[in-house]
Formats: structure tokens, C-alpha cells, sequence
């Protein structure tokens, strides 16, 4: 069994929001998820990758990363885009 977190899920969403705009040059629009991980916390974060007009047409990517249990970030990848306007319960 993994390493159980040292921070609390507020501090690993916003550690994940700054480690992200960092990496990408963009600021996430939201924190759709966030859970404990094996090690650590695994955000799920929403960040404009396209602005198109009209915006309901926006390519939104959506972005894990995973924070380790000392509150550093370890990884992030994309796992999927979606168009902004895209009636989908769970978007990728």
C-alpha cells in the first residue's frame, strides 16, 4: 500500500492549478476532480487549449496530475479534449 498523503486535497488542487499553468503556459479553468491516489492526490483539471468564436466551439483539454504525498507534483498528462459546448456527462 502506497504512502499516505501529507497535504489535504485543498492544497494539492492548488498545487496542481500553479504546477499546470506552469507546464502549459495556461491557467486551468476548473478542478473537475480530485481524489486520493495510491500515492499522494490525482487532480483532474479543465484548461482552455483553443479559443474559437463562437466560444460554445472552445477546445478544452482535459488534464490529470498527479501530486505526490510530500505535495509535489510527480506527472501530468492530458487524457482528452472536448468542444466547450459538448453535451457530454463525463467529458474524456
Amino acid at each position: 500500500m502506497g504512502e499516505q498523503p501529507t497535504i489535504g486535497a485543498r492544497d494539492a488542487a492548488q498545487r496542481a492549478i500553479a504546477y499546470l499553468d506552469e507546464m502549459t503556459g495556461q491557467a486551468p479553468e476548473v478542478v473537475s476532480g480530485l481524489e486520493p491516489a495510491e500515492q499522494g492526490w490525482l487532480v483532474t483539471l479543465e484548461l482552455l487549449e483553443l479559443a474559437r468564436v463562437p466560444d460554445t466551439t472552445d477546445v478544452l483539454g482535459c488534464y490529470q496530475v498527479t501530486i505526490g504525498p510530500d505535495g509535489e507534483p510527480v506527472s501530468f498528462r492530458r487524457v482528452g479534449r472536448y468542444h466547450r459546448g459538448q453535451v457530454d456527462e463525463d467529458p474524456p
